[in-house]
């Protein structure tokens, strides 16, 4: 489904104040980016506390048991990312319509889709970690103590997934702050009850998946106590069949079925990355999760920026003003090569330093020096991904989307294969085109639909 065709609005159009709307749409974008901005940096503090308070008990498989369990869920949690990205997307359409009804129907309805996957990965919990863990291949002693974790954190799966639609509701109501309050909330719980059972209670691995267990739950009732707190001030009524009727979710299943495959592309692309890295040897395999992490700080402002567009693009398809959508491109376009340019400044004078501090070992060090220069040129090459992916998820144009994955992979793999014999610097460049493509496939979809269908679209597609 292409929703830059079908989203037009069902009530009149707003023409806004009489401002330029190239003059408005800046500082729209720093409001929304902002939080998002600063609840991204709230993540690796918790995986630092979380290393920290196991990296301290007695034998080390606790923390490698830790280890594999949080990377099990952050493979497992992140392939339901749509319900984030997918509600963001036609919410923040359906507040463009000024479809209040819409709105809280969407709510519920992605709440419903939460509830129905999560319970799903409890049943289904056991075949789920025994072959997650067997791929993730750890120690024998860790591998049982991951699956204690793993056993433990499943609980949360619901909770974790209707967080998700909560943020994603929140956002295309250009309300980023929520995002913001919730991460702090459960990251603060989380240390929290870390400190407590690990160090107060004398809890292991175990400990850890409680004290997350209970977080994502108290970051559910917070965030569902703002969502009755927002319902006071919407207008609409919830329309309660469509939370009963499976052919009502035709629209959103549309929408996210084309997210999950994109999301699946994206980490087969990162674990056959990781994959090859590791037939390498286990120094390549360390010196590119370091600077992986080059990728990861980037991502921190690029992601708020990009959260920003989804909001704003979203309400202009939904008002079909076509001069709101370019100017949202613009503004976010312009805060995303700012941060784009700057962390290529940092890499190019500091990258050694910031490797220096990821990393003690010297042979690490060494190799991770040899390949910073793909650092440097990485957030050129992502910045585009990043942003497009905001748009189109703002357009629900998530077809284009799924489409830019799959182009990138089928430039990806056979160059790595022609350039296997560059060793890691062909990893590289085959890494580094998959994401100068796909950038490239999202930017033909962008100026195809600016071109044919917003300028066609109405008298507003100047």
């Amino acid at each position: 489904m292409t929703a830059f065709v079908c989203c037009h609005p069902t009530g009149s159009l707003d023409r806004g104040n009489g401002l330029s709307t190239q003059r408005t749409a800046a500082p729209r974008i720093w409001p929304l980016a902002w939080p998002i901005i600063l609840s991204n940096i709230t993540v690796p503090l918790l995986g630092l506390v979380d290393t920290a308070v196991v990296g301290h008990l007695p034998d080390s498989r606790y923390l490698a048991a830790v280890t594999l369990g949080a990377a099990l869920f952050s493979f497992l949690y992140w392939g339901f990312g749509f319900l984030r990205m997918g509600t963001t997307g036609m919410t923040s359409q359906a507040v463009g319509r000024e479809d209040d009804t819409e709105v809280r129907t969407l709510l519920g309805q992605s709440l419903v889709m939460a509830a129905v996957i999560g319970a799903g990965l409890i049943l289904f919990s056991t075949p789920l970690i025994k072959l997650g863990l067997m791929l993730l291949d750890g120690s024998d002693e860790a591998t049982a103590l991951a699956h204690e974790y793993a056993g433990i954190r499943i609980l949360s799966a619901p909770a974790v997934l209707a967080n998700y639609a909560i943020l994603g509701w929140f956002l295309g109501q250009q309300n980023s702050r929520v995002t913001l309050i919730l991460m702090v909330l459960t990251n603060s719980v989380n240390i929290a009850l870390d400190l407590w059972f690990v160090v107060g209670l004398g809890m292991t691995s175990d400990g850890v998946a409680w004290a997350t267990v209970i977080a994502d739950y108290t970051a559910l009732s917070a965030g569902l106590w703002l969502v009755r707190s927002q319902l006071g001030v919407l207008g609409g009524q919830l329309d309660r069949a469509r939370l009963i009727a499976l052919n009502a979710y035709q629209a959103l299943f549309a929408v996210n079925a084309q997210l999950f495959l994109r999301t699946l592309g994206l980490l087969f692309a990162t674990a056959f990355f990781t994959a090859q890295g590791a037939s390498q040897g286990d120094t390549v395999l360390a010196a590119n999760a370091v600077l992986l992490q080059f990728i990861m700080l980037t991502s921190y402002g690029l992601d708020g920026f990009a959260h920003a567009a989804e909001a704003l693009t979203g309400r202009a398809v939904g008002r079909a003003r076509w001069d709101e959508f370019a100017a949202a491109v613009r503004s976010a376009g312009r805060f995303s090569l700012a941060i784009a340019a700057a962390a290529m400044l940092a890499f190019a004078l500091g990258g050694e330093a910031l490797i220096a501090l990821l990393t003690d070992l010297p042979e690490v060090r060494a190799t991770a020096a040899v390949y910073l220069p793909w650092m440097v040129l990485m957030p050129l090459l992502a910045v585009w991904s990043y942003l497009l992916d905001g748009v189109f998820i703002g357009a629900t144009a998530t077809r284009e989307m799924r489409n830019s994955i799959f182009v990138g992979l089928a430039a990806y793999l056979p160059l790595w294969w022609l350039t296997q014999p560059m060793g890691n610097h062909g990893l590289w460049l085959a890494f580094s085109a998959f994401m100068l493509v796909r950038s490239a496939t999202l930017g033909a979809y962008y100026l195809h639909y600016r071109r044919h269908v917003w300028i066609a679209g109405g008298d507003h597609g100047r």
